[in-house]
């Protein structure tokens, strides 16, 4: 019988839990740094740049990008065969995972670059498909990819542009969210439908933000002319704590 190295020990380290994403980064033997998901039946484990799977289908840094050449050198109008759907399907669910993982870990520029990623396979999907059934089961996965993008947006524009640009962030987000739903052609579901609520709950606290942080900066300023020193530090703290605590 072969010898193989089995993932017990951390599996028991290292939990899963049914109702949370659980993502880590971790070193790897040769140094690289690479990014776990844990599942009900193990682990995934996948690069930080380029193809999760890390690699290059022929010699292209993504799938997308192999295809894309291969539809620009075509002389009629290129149709994606069964292999090559297949191929779309693996790509797409791939970024997906990762995705998840960089929401779970806060990294909301990575998560903006692979739901764009994303997007772009459905969009190429869409303008490339075999037939109208396959191209309407995978426009199905376009809302559940903009509420995430939209999440990660959102976020991101509140830690680095302040509430006022992820006001603009989540208006934009939620109305291409509700847009993708109705040409679904058909009633929002149930994951739709929380979807919908959970964005509108972001972009209302997000607002309130804004409210919140004008008044802060209003005092802020009240205090620096007074000269209340340690009322301005903890004016500031409340300012800072504003940017920490998104919406459950």
């Amino acid at each position: 019988m072969s010898r193989f190295w089995d993932i017990d020990a951390i599996l028991r380290r290292w939990k899963y839990r049914p109702d949370m994403v659980r993502a880590r980064l971790v070193r790897a033997r040769d140094g690289r740094q690479v990014l776990q998901m844990r599942i009900d039946l193990g682990l995934l484990q996948m690069e930080l740049v380029g193809r999760p799977d890390g690699r290059r289908p022929h010699g292209h840094e993504s799938y997308l990008e192999y295809l894309m050449e291969r539809a620009a050198q075509s002389t009629g109008r290129f149709v994606l065969s069964q292999r090559q759907c297949q191929e779309v399907d693996r790509e797409f669910l791939q970024y997906h995972h990762r995705r998840l993982c960089w929401l779970a870990l806060g990294e909301f520029r990575r998560a903006i670059a692979d739901a764009d990623h994303a997007l772009a396979l459905l969009d190429f999907a869409s303008e490339h498909a075999p037939d109208a059934q396959w191209q309407a089961l995978h426009e199905q996965s376009r809302p559940l990819v903009l509420f995430h993008r939209a999440q990660a947006a959102t976020l991101y524009a509140l830690e680095h542009k302040g509430p006022e640009a992820a006001a603009e962030e989540a208006d934009r987000g939620l109305a291409q969210l509700q847009t993708a739903i109705a040409l679904l052609g058909k009633q929002p579901g149930p994951e739709e439908r929380l979807m919908l609520e959970q964005m509108e709950r972001l972009r209302a606290w997000v607002r309130q933000n804004c409210q919140e942080e004008w008044l802060l900066q209003q005092r802020l300023a009240e205090a620096i002319a007074a000269e209340q020193y340690e009322l301005a530090a903890k004016i500031r703290d409340q300012l800072r704590a504003l940017h920490h605590s998104p919406p459950q």
